[in-house]
């Protein structure tokens, strides 16, 4: 594909999650993406074979951008620290600056809307969510794990669960915003548990301090 082609496809990928996150899947449709996307029909179908394949690569597009992104913000950190708790903090306190960006704001979680929906999507599609998610949580669980490793928990924990947590934290965090129109409300509860973990791993904060 023309690097014009790459272009175009993007344009429309981008207008179409801006329509889905605000009209959701099932009430945005074709002659919407036009419109948004200011591309012809015969643009859409060059890229795109129907409503149902941009969905499904779309979803593949948002969670590979979203995989990138904080892949980029953990090596950051674990480049900028050795203690793990450490890394941690650093990822959570970069990660609230990115959700709390004026410019672009989160208006939501294309991964919450697709679960209200999806019904609409074939098992493949269902599949590859649930993997996304999992692999976000997996990111997670190996670094809490370096940090009980190395740091005992006041109360009994698991990596798992605390991943599970965090991945919960932010996805409610989302939904609240959007309902609520407040922005900053995502970064606040990523605060809120960032402030949670230094009251579990006291040691670990007063090795820092």
């Amino acid at each position: 594909m023309s690097r014009k082609g790459d272009l175009s496809k993007e344009r429309i990928l981008k207008a179409t999650k801006a329509l889905v996150m605000r009209k959701g899947f099932a009430g945005t449709s074709v002659d919407d993406i036009l419109r948004e996307a200011g591309v012809s029909k015969g643009a859409f179908f060059h890229h795109f074979r129907s409503k149902a394949d941009l969905t499904e690569q779309l979803m593949r597009w948002y969670a590979d951008t979203d995989i990138r992104m904080f892949r980029e913000i953990l090596a950051r950190a674990e480049a900028a620290h050795d203690d793990p708790m450490d890394q941690l903090l650093q990822f959570l306190t970069d990660f609230e600056v990115y959700l709390s960006d004026p410019k672009q704001p989160p208006r939501g979680c294309m991964y919450a809307l697709y679960t209200y929906e999806d019904d609409h999507f074939e098992n493949d599609l269902k599949e590859f969510v649930a993997e996304t998610l999992q692999t976000w949580t997996a990111m997670y669980i190996r670094k809490f794990q370096e940090v009980i490793d190395l740091h005992t928990p006041a109360k009994p924990v698991t990596a798992k669960r605390l991943a599970e947590m965090f991945v919960s934290v932010i996805e409610g965090g989302l939904i609240l915003q959007r309902a609520y129109q407040v922005p900053g409300m995502t970064a606040r509860q990523s605060e809120q548990f960032r402030d949670y973990l230094e009251l579990l791993f006291p040691t670990a904060t007063r090795k820092a301090a």
